[in-house]
């Protein structure tokens, strides 16, 4: 198994271009399964979980180029209805799309139980419900079997669920009729992939509202589309400058997007400057304790609660994490804990008193951003820290050690 070695106590700076973003990449390239012709998707991040989508579309018919230039040309004429490999499905949570996609296209998808990293409960009841909304029957059993003779378009509520509002834009969009979503999420990435439907000739119309209207189309034709850079990156190198007490640009990136995680660093006493696309962050002085409360976008992200409360084991004074979307993402810090962390963890909450230093030790991690977490922790720290588990941090972060070490980490797979 792969390992991340840091020699930490380095002050990072230089500059540092964003990858393409995951949580978009991943459902666009399921939509061009929606598709009648080939489409290209430029500025996908090389990670495993894209991968594995391509693995997935080759396996139900469709030909799939994948480069590590960011490219992929996918060819859907040759999708089958047919059951996805298990053991593909089992690998990541975005599986999910392909609900979506056979029941849009074939009005019938048997598919099993997506995987994903294990962080808390994620039950797919709002997906299904709406497809139940637009006429599907679902059976649950060793797989899920979803059918339906025709999708009319219909109102349907959710609780801002990225997953299911995705879902429901994707079978909505070859349904009959017009389907309404109230309380939809708002996330960077579902404006991305309606932007990325309505390329192909599909009307939907309030992506990134909490209502979205979409008219059903019985065709998409070829489209050439560009994802968006990634929200959760971008993120954690400005959280992995500001722990550092470094001075990084951050490019390629969409500052709007990163409000409030801009606003919550400046309050722990790092400098962030906002460009055009790029930022620019940088800390000299000590970091001060801050208090976070995750929420849907444009509230702060449950993916970077994880490396922020991470930078903050280090900041002066007291900071409370409240943590509302995944019960279990607290798991990195009792790894922490054995690199001096001083952190009590009660249901939901989580209580960090700052300590002058933590020392490099042998962690593990349990999820891709418990990943990124361990890494800002092993940046910060004295000494060397040997992270294991790197499998799910290459879910999600592209190049990471290569990108580290051009800003001046100390820090080799083995």
């Amino acid at each position: 198994m792969n390992k991340l070695v840091i020699n930490g106590g380095r002050r990072l700076s230089g500059s540092i271009s964003v990858s393409g973003a995951k949580n978009a990449g991943l459902p666009v390239m399921a939509a061009a399964a929606l598709c009648d012709d080939i489409c290209i998707i430029d500025n996908l991040p090389y990670v495993k979980d894209i991968i594995i989508m391509g693995e997935l579309l080759r396996c139900m018919g469709a030909e799939v180029s994948l480069s590590p230039n960011g490219r992929a040309v996918i060819n859907p004429r040759g999708i089958k209805n047919v059951i996805p490999p298990e053991d593909l499905v089992a690998k990541m949570r975005a599986s999910t799309y392909l609900m979506g996609i056979l029941l849009g296209r074939f009005h019938e998808a048997c598919v099993p139980p997506p995987g994903g990293c294990s962080i808390g409960a994620r039950p797919i009841d709002q997906h299904l419900r709406g497809f139940e909304a637009l006429g599907a029957t679902v059976t649950e059993g060793e797989f899920l079997t979803l059918k339906a003779q025709k999708l009319v378009g219909n109102d349907v509520y959710l609780e801002a669920s990225v997953g299911a509002t995705i879902n429901l834009i994707l079978a909505a969009t070859k349904a009959e009729g017009v389907t309404v979503i109230h309380g939809c999420a708002k996330e960077p990435h579902v404006v991305d992939v309606a932007n990325f439907l309505n390329n192909m000739g599909a009307s939907i119309r309030g992506a990134g509202t909490d209502t979205i209207r979409i008219r059903g189309v019985q065709h998409l034709r070829s489209a050439s589309y560009t994802i968006i850079p990634d929200q959760i990156e971008t993120g954690t190198w400005m959280i992995i400058a500001a722990a550092t007490k470094g001075d990084i640009v951050i490019e390629n990136c969409i500052p709007t997007h990163m409000e409030v995680v801009s606003d919550k660093l400046r309050k722990t006493g790092a400098e962030v400057i906002e460009g055009d696309d790029f930022l620019r962050v940088r800390c000299d002085g000590p970091l001060t304790a801050t208090n976070i409360r995750t929420m849907v976008y444009p509230g702060f992200p449950t993916d970077l609660q994880q490396p922020m409360s991470a930078m903050l084991t280090v900041a002066r004074g007291r900071s409370v994490i409240t943590e509302t979307i995944y019960e279990q993402r607290y798991r990195h810090l009792e790894e922490m804990r054995r690199m001096g962390a001083k952190v009590q963890v009660e249901d939901r909450l989580a209580f960090i008193d700052g300590v002058d230093k933590l020392y490099g030790r042998s962690v593990e991690a349990t999820d891709l951003r418990a990943g990124a977490a361990l890494i800002v922790a092993g940046l910060m720290a004295e000494g060397t820290t040997t992270i294991s588990g790197v499998k799910y941090i290459d879910r999600g972060y592209e190049r990471i050690e290569d990108k580290l070490t051009s800003v001046g980490a100390d820090v080799r797979r083995i």
